[in-house]
């Protein structure tokens, strides 16, 4: 396919939003009017959980935790509460971990990454209850972990505190049993789960961290975990609030440069492209997308190309990174399926791109509402074609930051991403900053 596609404007979109300043004194002020020093013996561990997911500034913030306990005379220990994530495997978490940049130097103390859990009960269907062992036989928990919408349903609870406790500290077990019964699991077992482990497990404080559209910190809260169950559904809503979406309700042609669990659990975050392919639930009202290409999976992924199956092309090049054993390992924890498939593939961007416009449901492309993207986290900066003209001018936020300009192919017709976002990790990866 030789077609010159469209061309395309680069739009800046600006966002006025809460964000701490500091986020490791945001930290240092929670833990300090939190009730940890009433709840753990003096002198006794305390473990603050990490997961997987991209938290921005994780690693100074997880360091800020670990002084603020150390400051009040605890012995703190890092750790890794992700479920079955890292292939669910002790070395696939610490190496998860490792690229997040925690690691016991960066945090300043030990990192604790075994899979092995203990039983604390079952289930109200007579399932066990798997946890932690190290978070268990500690003096203390602090649930560190950033409240958001979740990508595969909607409920009081989604991905906050409460799924970190029973999900990312169930390990794979634990992980695997709350999903067992797929939606229905997630919306009733995990606060089933997670008040039960509240009231056996010694969890201290939660520190929730809020997220501005931007991927800066917003705010950081305290939790105490009698409030928890009531606490986390308001935060859930300020969060949803402040998450960066689409500015456009519908959309021809959607371009991603990249997916990968490093910018979404699922890959490619369904609340960002309206897009849910999970078995029996519908997908959101918008945006309203006819057409979605992926181009590549991003490294920090290492082959885990979950939610490729969103996406109706990609190119030849992904499908030839896909590692099938995370993929495994998370569809059969999740219990949800069609996130994996793999869609029609194409041996270059270029052949993408037409397959895309000629398939639109737009005679001529130069009609086609066409929006470039580098992942769904990154959507500060985006590019579109000409018949998205007139909303960007009148959206408040948004400002045309170039003219409508040819897209920069290389000499093998691959659209040179790092030209298009230079600010995005994969621009910040090709052109690290000098030291």
């Amino acid at each position: 396919m030789t077609m010159t596609p469209p061309p395309i404007a680069k739009v800046r979109r600006t966002f006025d939003q809460p964000e701490a300043p500091d986020a490791p004194a945001a930290v240092a002020l929670a833990v300090a009017v939190s009730r940890l020093v009433d709840r753990a013996p003096a002198g006794g561990r305390v473990a603050i959980t990490v997961g997987s997911r991209g938290i921005a500034g994780i690693v100074e913030i997880a360091r800020a935790t670990v002084d603020a306990v150390r400051g009040l005379g605890f012995q703190p220990f890092v750790v890794a509460a992700m479920g079955s994530h890292g292939g669910g495997t002790a070395d696939g978490q610490r190496s998860l971990l490792a690229e997040l940049g925690v690691t016991e130097r960066t945090v300043g103390c030990e990192v604790r990454c075994e899979m092995d859990t203990v039983v604390m009960g079952t289930n109200s269907l007579g399932l066990p209850i798997h946890f932690d062992r190290n978070a268990f036989e500690a003096d203390g928990i602090v649930l560190l972990n950033r409240i958001k919408p979740h990508t595969s349903f909607t409920g009081d609870y989604e991905s906050g505190l409460l799924k970190m406790l029973t999900i990312g500290l169930g390990k794979r077990e634990g992980a695997a049993q709350v999903h067992k019964l797929g939606l229905d699991g997630l919306r009733r077992i995990l606060p089933e789960v997670g008040a039960f482990l509240l009231r056996k497990t010694p969890v201290a404080v939660g520190l929730a961290i809020l997220e501005n559209a931007s991927e800066h910190t917003a705010k950081i809260v305290a939790v105490e975990p009698e409030d928890l169950l009531a606490v986390e559904p308001a935060l859930l809503a300020e969060a949803r609030a402040l998450m960066a979406r689409l500015p456009f309700d519908q959309i021809d042609v959607l371009i991603v440069g990249e997916l990968g669990k490093n910018y979404s659990g699922t890959g490619l975050d369904p609340n960002v492209i309206g897009r849910q392919r999970v078995e029996t639930m519908p997908d959101p009202p918008s945006p309203s997308i006819t057409r979605l290409a992926v181009l590549d999976v991003s490294v920090e992924s290492r082959g885990n190309a979950l939610g490729v199956g969103l996406a109706d092309l990609t190119t030849d090049r992904l499908v030839r990174a896909i590692d099938p054993t995370p993929i495994h390992v998370n569809c059969f924890t999740s219990n949800f399926l069609t996130r994996a498939r793999v869609p029609l593939a194409m041996p270059t961007d270029r052949d993408v791109l037409a397959a895309c416009l000629d398939t639109c449901w737009r005679i001529d492309p130069n009609d086609a509402r066409m929006v470039v993207i580098p992942n769904t986290l990154e959507l500060t900066t985006l590019w579109v074609t000409r018949p998205l003209q007139a909303e960007v001018d009148a959206h408040p936020e948004l400002t045309f930051e170039t003219d409508f300009l040819p897209f920069p192919f290389n000499a093998v017709d691959n659209i040179e991403q790092e030209r298009l976002f230079p600010e995005s990790l994969r621009g910040r990866r090709a052109s690290p900053p000098r030291v």
